[in-house]
């Protein structure tokens, strides 16, 4: 037999049923996870799906050499049970005080909890020496790794390898995760082989050396920098001594991050013909950039824009 409420208790029982829907007890993930940059997140939940709850410390449009080690956090990683970042020395300048303020022993350096996505793939740019006259130069390679999509499927899998590691209950869920990405991710690199096919052979400039990843997986060629050293700023006697190579030598593009001053791009790009780029390097770096596949295709229209050549392939 079914019992109807009368009208005047009826908005009274839709406040109990909704206090109670928002007091039930909330499904836990299994994994907190802190990420340094936004491309390590989205990796991770790619991998374990609901049972990874992704923290990204930094946004597309900060530069993640220039970080501030602020309360919240320090508040976030005393949570974490897996610390994920690129690693190679590129958050040198603000996740060890974040550590040490945090307490985590979880995540210290060499503890389980703690994965850097640069050992899992070839490094590039590896100096043989290293002194402060070089300007910022990276002892470990260049760290960018993330600016070449193929390094994500390395990644992937010795991420999910960690992951099973702290959380047995759902080790063989990872595996299956990073195994069902690396299919997924093989097409999309052959749709994206296809699309960069203008793209190989031609110069380009950058504001900085983020980019060599990029250069491999292009099969382009970024012949110079708008800093006279790496993380020196723009002066305007090397902008002009640029000029008067690339008047002898055109470049199709001037590349930037988001995070970068567009003024010294933009004056070069208007006395050589090249396009000044902003090319992003991670999720929400440019509107377009909203995941993982959707970085890579923004990356890719903004480097077509360079050389002229159709955008927005899917």
């Amino acid at each position: 037999m079914t019992t109807t409420l009368p009208t005047m208790f009826r908005p009274v029982a839709l406040v109990v049923a909704l206090f109670a829907a928002i007091n039930a007890p909330a499904a836990h993930a299994a994994l907190n996870l802190f990420a340094c940059e936004p491309e390590w997140a989205a990796l991770a939940v790619e991998i374990g799906g609901a049972e990874v709850k992704a923290y990204a410390a930094t946004t597309g449009l900060q530069d993640i050499h220039q970080i501030q080690a602020r309360p919240s956090l320090i508040a976030k990683m005393r949570s974490a049970d897996l610390l994920v970042c690129t690693g190679a020395e590129l958050e040198v300048g603000w996740l060890p005080m974040v550590l040490r303020q945090a307490s985590n022993p979880r995540v210290q350096p060499g503890a389980a909890g703690w994965f850097e996505a640069a050992s899992a793939v070839t490094m590039l740019e590896v100096p043989s020496a290293v002194d402060r006259s070089m300007g910022d130069i990276h002892p470990y390679g260049n760290p960018h790794v993330q600016t070449d999509p193929r390094n994500l499927i390395p990644v992937a899998h010795a991420l999910a390898r960690r992951m099973a590691e702290l959380d047995g209950a759902h080790a063989a869920d990872y595996v299956l995760g990073a195994q069902r990405f690396e299919q997924r991710w093989t097409v999309q690199l052959a749709r994206w082989a296809q699309r960069a096919a203008p793209l190989k052979g031609q110069r380009f400039v950058a504001h900085h050396n983020s980019w060599p990843y990029l250069e491999h997986w292009l099969d382009i060629d970024i012949v110079a920098f708008l800093e006279p050293k790496p993380g020196i700023p723009p002066s305007s006697t090397h902008l002009a001594h640029l000029l008067d190579e690339l008047k002898a030598k055109p470049v199709r593009g001037i590349i930037r991050s988001g995070y970068e001053d567009a003024r010294p791009s933009q004056w070069l790009a208007e006395r050589t013909g090249a396009r000044a780029l902003q090319v992003p390097q991670t999720l929400g770096a440019t509107p377009a950039a909203k995941d993982l596949t959707s970085l890579y295709d923004a990356m890719l229209d903004a480097m077509l824009t360079g050389v002229g050549a159709p955008t927005g392939g899917k």
